[in-house]
């Protein structure tokens, strides 16, 4: 598209340059990408996505803009792009547009071993049961012993230091963590809050990718994994159904039916001579014994 149908399409006499270029760089990245991803940016901060561009600069090109102008960016190029309108009805609040050849999936794990603990501050939810271990802070005394009163965080002076009398339970999972809480544990080096970037929503290949279709869970998959190998190769050998993995097995069935069957019509071999005396004894002190049992000596 031109820049000036675009600064017609914004409808606008005169737009600045590098707005017309991004908003062309826009359309130029979805159609040069097999996956687009948006994360939400509400609980991630700042540190965080700039860490991430870092990681993954020659992977992922992560870009942030407002939502109406990616919208009318991304409405020119909908014939071209499969499932770029059901990403245009996503964007909603503040968000990250990511552009990749990666899976969605991949993506979407690589981010979740990414994550790092922060800070808490004041309003944040607590993920967990947030406590105060006992033992030596390494803090002064001062203004601060009044921040562990209101936490109802029992502690003493010992050494010159504030020492905290015994664990103590400062936050329930779901809790609201108030301001001077958060300074607290702050000072204490204490970071609760799970930090890091998620893709809410994906197309690839004219697919649409929810957040809850992008989540897995690897231990669980591989369990499936081997529980499908393991029955496949069960059938395999069943149906004697000869593979590189089934091969081995399917012998060994063989061979063990091959003894069986010698055993049982008494023929004698290397292979099969002691399992031919070990029947004949069977049967020989099963007969003995039903001698026995009528008054017949087994001896005479």
């Amino acid at each position: 598209m031109s820049q000036t149908a675009i600064i017609n399409k914004l409808g606008r006499t005169s737009y600045p340059e590098r707005k017309v270029n991004l908003y062309e760089n826009l359309q130029n990245l979805a159609k040069s990408y097999s996956v687009i991803a948006l994360s939400r940016m509400t609980k991630v901060r700042s540190a965080q996505l700039m860490a991430i561009r870092k990681k993954f600069r020659n992977e992922i090109k992560i870009i942030t803009i407002k939502n109406k102008v990616a919208q009318r960016a991304f409405e020119e190029i909908f014939k071209d792009v499969k499932g770029l309108e059901f990403l245009n009805k996503e964007l909603e609040g503040q968000c990250a547009l990511m552009f990749t050849n990666l899976s969605p999936f991949k993506m979407n794990l690589t981010f979740d071993k990414n994550k790092i603990f922060m800070a808490a501050k004041g309003g944040d939810i607590a993920p967990n049961e947030l406590v105060i271990p006992a033992g030596n802070t390494g803090i002064n005394p001062g203004p601060v012993l009044s921040e562990f009163k209101e936490s109802n965080v029992p502690t003493k002076i010992d050494q010159g230091t504030i020492w905290v009398s015994k664990d103590t339970i400062v936050a329930r999972a779901g809790d609201v963590i108030p301001q001077k809480l958060a300074a607290l544990l702050s000072k204490l080096d204490v970071k609760p809050i799970e930090a890091g970037v998620a893709v809410n929503f994906a197309i690839s290949e004219g697919l649409e990718f929810k957040e809850k279709d992008l989540k897995i869970v690897v231990s669980d998959y591989i369990q499936e994994l081997i529980k499908s190998f393991q029955e496949a190769l069960s059938l395999s050998v069943e149906a004697v159904f000869f593979t590189k993995e089934s091969m081995p097995l399917i012998l060994l069935k063989g061979k063990q039916h091959a003894l069986s069957l010698a055993a049982e019509s008494g023929y004698t071999s290397p292979d099969t001579i002691e399992l031919v005396i070990l029947k004949a004894n069977a049967i020989a002190a099963n007969l003995a014994h039903q001698l026995d049992s009528k008054g017949f000596s087994s001896n005479n």
